[in-house]
């Protein structure tokens, strides 16, 4: 249905001077599919109003609505093209107009749909230079209709190829971008029930708060509207410190059904976890938090463990902030399970004594595309020590790339020997009293693997060298004697 519009806009985009990259196609896109999905939802709500013989307030004043700005339509359903603005007139409209009057939105309570759009455009600017292009995008996506399930469905489907895209366009989209297929496997892991709160404090484009609510929602006709409305309001949490990536999270949750998300444009890592209390808790961590040192001393004091490396204080937090039983799927660095600096040591304790970590998922290289890092998925629960960690090793038979991504079928077999913990080639268990008690080291040494090279400790491998550079320079000192 919509697949064609998408490349049109794309290639409308692409001429214009004010959009470089796939981020800026991205976001600006998102504004104008926003406000076009905001005016059907708001007719479908005057006609379920008006079956119900009620009046519907709308959201936007009569100016700012799609159809007096955007596409004003004659009496047959076509666009009235005397009414409706273009070239400069358009741009000025939008820019001095339209996008300060929806921010002042943002004055409204905070768990309303009003609240969010004052946010979105808040951080968000026109960046459509010419008011000729942007004439033709709303005329593309005045096109699109996003009323019937199939509609939204297909709109949600093309809108996460095009956050894909965007997240394999550079560092700045690939931060906030994780694999479907691995997400939608943590989720079945963690298997979330509704009731239940969920939580992501570095939620990015909301993939996992996506996936987590398709995996409550796989047969809507079931559920009561009692748990529509648990769904929509007292499930899925929050937190993105980067204004795009909130923007295309809330985007992207709207788009696939959940009107008003509980999303916080926040920097976490500025929240002292001490300060956690009972009523902050989660029943459920669903988290690829961002890797890379560097992180100031200022923030480092809201952490009991100290340390520059941003996905271990956010471990912390998100061990502070789940509920005594509460279950976490946590992407993270291999490195983890082995540094032997003081805060890796610390944490790894921390989590071993707080939390059972009943499974840890080794994902191969090239499972993030365009990241030169090797990760791992913690897996465990709060609120009683580690005895026994099962650890499952991805080996596939192909090396992972562009054009040969994860997929769901790779990650089989994981979540059927997870159920049971069960051994295999690639699966083995591991007693936390049989590891070393000063270093909890963790490492990822697959002993049903006979071929596999056990990587060595850096300290094995610097003593052979010096011994080598001795060894050579007795041979030297020889031949020099010789001459």
């Amino acid at each position: 249905m919509f697949e064609q519009s998408f490349k049109n806009i794309d290639d409308i985009l692409h001429t214009d001077s004010g959009c470089g990259t796939e981020l800026d196609y991205v976001e600006q896109t998102s504004w104008i599919l926003f406000l076009k999905y905001l005016d059907d939802l708001e007719e479908t709500k005057k006609t379920e109003a008006e079956l119900s013989g009620k009046k519907y307030e709308y959201i936007l004043s009569p100016k700012y609505r799609w159809n007096t700005w955007a596409c004003p339509k004659k009496d047959d359903g076509k666009i009235d093209h005397n009414k409706a603005l273009g070239g400069d007139d358009l741009r000025d409209f939008v820019n001095n107009n339209l996008f300060p009057y929806l921010k002042k939105l943002k004055a409204e309570d905070s768990d309303t749909i009003e609240y969010k759009i004052g946010e979105i455009f808040s951080e968000l600017k026109n960046k459509i230079t010419s008011g000729h292009k942007l004439r033709e995008i709303l005329t593309i996506v005045d096109g699109m209709h996003f009323r019937l399930y199939e509609e939204k469905h297909e709109l949600s489907h093309l809108y996460e190829a095009k956050i894909a895209k965007m997240g394999n366009a550079g560092r700045n989209g690939g931060e906030y971008y994780t694999p479907r297929p691995l997400i939608k496997t943590i989720v079945k892991v963690v298997d979330p029930k509704i009731g239940e709160t969920i939580y992501d404090g570095a939620c990015g484009s909301a993939g996992f708060l996506v996936e987590a609510y398709n995996y409550l929602t796989q047969n809507p006709e079931k559920l009561s509207s009692g748990q529509m409305e648990t769904l929509q309001n007292k499930t899925f949490y929050g937190k993105e410190i980067k204004s795009l990536a909130y923007i295309i999270g809330i985007m992207n949750m709207i788009l696939h059904g959940i009107e008003a998300p509980n999303i916080r444009h926040t920097n976490t890592l500025a929240e002292n976890i001490n300060d956690i209390q009972e009523k902050d808790r989660y029943d459920i961590v669903l988290a690829n938090p961002p890797f890379g040192a560097g992180i100031g001393r200022e923030i480092q004091q809201n952490f009991p463990i100290k340390t520059g490396e941003t996905a271990f204080l956010f471990l912390q937090h998100f061990i502070k902030i789940l509920k005594a039983g509460g279950r976490a799927g946590i992407v993270i660095k291999n490195t983890f399970l082995s540094n032997t600096d003081n805060a890796s040591v610390s944490l790894r304790k921390l989590l071993l004594e707080n939390c059972n970590l009943h499974t840890v998922l080794d994902l191969p290289g090239g499972a993030f595309q365009g990241a030169g890092v090797k990760t791992v998925v913690l897996f465990f629960e709060k609120g009683a020590p580690t005895k026994k960690v099962w650890f499952y090793q991805l080996n596939l038979d192909r090396n992972l790339g562009k054009g040969n991504p994860l997929n769901e079928a790779d990650l089989t077999e994981f979540v059927k020997l997870q159920k049971s913990k069960a051994e295999s080639e690639n699966s083995w268990s591991v007693s936390v009293k049989d590891i070393d008690q000063e270093t909890f080291d963790l490492s990822v040494k697959n002993p049903n693997k006979k071929n596999e090279e056990v990587l060595r400790e850096p300290e094995e491998i610097l003593k052979e060298m010096r011994d080598l550079d001795e060894e050579s320079k007795k041979i030297l000192d020889s031949m020099q004697e010789k001459l």
